[in-house]
């Protein structure tokens, strides 16, 4: 019971990290996204 109750903390830490880093990964999409279309609509002909 031990060995599970650790196995499942070790788990809900990498989900932890990991929705971290999509949403950072996300965020740095969304920027670039709306930096292009910014640019797009202010610069394009």
């Amino acid at each position: 019971m031990h060995g599970i109750t650790k196995g499942y903390r070790g788990l809900s830490l990498i989900m932890v990290v990991n929705s971290d880093r999509i949403f950072t990964i996300g965020t740095m999409i969304a920027g670039l996204v709306a930096g292009a279309y910014l640019g797009t609509s202010l610069l394009g002909h």
